[in-house]
């Protein structure tokens, strides 16, 4: 039987790849030890000293400001060193492969790895690396591969849903938009789905969804208004402005017509039902700015637990 390589031997969480298989004892444990890390934020004490020593890497083989930033303040937060690395013009762009760069940077003492790849596999790839070198005291964590993963991101959402709602066993949750090129959608709905989501809904037009996506436990509608009946959560992935030309979409102006997030719309699920979005938001394709800020709207909040749930990763994969 083939160990997870996110685990080792012991069960305990020394890489974060993918939510996908992760047990739900694992995912609750990062939830409940960001707790901490989201007041630390708010007050005036900004730093923990359980990354002292540490030298962090962010490698950001594509581009993210908003996810690179997050994880900057995370690591930094926990007293980490932090080394940006611009891969545009670094070895890699020379001829020098991925597992080489890795290599030469772990002979510089890197203790994590922060990885954003536009190819599904490469933070696996460089963690199954490390362990078949034996190189355990250095961790990975996958900063969004492709179109496969974005585990911080899904649980930063699974941490503002129970902020808000407290309980999974009891929602029914819609995912609204791109769901085919969003990796976003994916981690949630693993995620989801393993704490026991009685009902996950994706919403979108069907060139927009994922063969048999189905399997993956969810209900599929094509009707917005029919999709949000009833919602305690309503989750708008971002549109990226690549998929409107060409015969994936007609226009931006028609998807917001029928997937838009509006009041009108929203106002068919339940009263006290938020209203999440990874960001960047484009306003006037999937959420109307009336309801990106407004009252159900926890995007910003997204935001600030995004950098606990952050720390909460860090902290208890360098064994904290």
């Amino acid at each position: 039987m083939i160990r997870n390589p996110q685990l080792n031997a012991n069960g305990e969480l020394t890489h974060l790849l993918t939510l996908e298989g992760l047990p739900a004892d694992v995912i609750r444990h990062i939830l409940d030890t960001a707790e901490p890390f989201a007041s630390i934020s708010e007050r005036e004490v900004k730093k923990v000293p359980l990354l002292r020593g540490k030298a962090v890497f962010n490698l950001f083989f594509e581009n993210s400001t908003r996810t690179r930033t997050t994880f900057e303040i995370a690591a930094k937060r926990l007293s980490a060193d932090v080394i940006n690395l611009n891969i545009g013009v670094s070895s890699t762009s020379k001829g020098e492969t991925l597992l080489d760069t890795v290599d030469n940077l772990v002979a510089m003492n890197a203790d994590m790895f922060v990885v954003r790849h536009a190819q599904s596999g490469a933070p696996h790839l460089i963690a199954t690396h490390l362990n078949q070198h034996r190189q355990t005291h250095v961790h990975v964590v996958n900063a969004g591969d492709g179109r496969h993963a974005h585990p911080t991101q899904g649980l930063l959402d699974l941490y503002t849903i129970r902020h808000y709602k407290r309980e999974f066993t009891n929602l029914t949750v819609a995912i609204v938009g791109d769901v085919l090129h969003s990796r976003v959608a994916r981690s949630l709905i693993h995620g989801l789905t393993t704490l026991g989501t009685p009902e996950v809904r994706v919403i979108g037009p069907r060139t927009l969804m994922p063969t048999r996506v189905d399997a993956m436990g969810v209900r599929v509608f094509t009707d917005m208004s029919a999709g949000l009946a009833g919602c305690d959560v309503v989750v708008m992935l971002r549109l990226q402005s690549e998929r409107m030309k060409g015969t994936l979409l007609p226009s931006a102006g028609e998807y917001f017509k029928h997937y838009g997030l509006t009041p009108d719309k929203l106002a068919l699920a339940r009263p006290d039902v938020i209203v999440m979005h990874p960001g960047p938001m484009n306003r006037g394709v999937e959420i109307d700015s009336a309801v990106a800020d407004g009252e159900r709207s926890v995007i910003l909040p997204q935001v600030t637990f995004g950098i606990a749930v952050r720390m909460a990763v860090m902290s208890i994969i360098a064994g904290n």
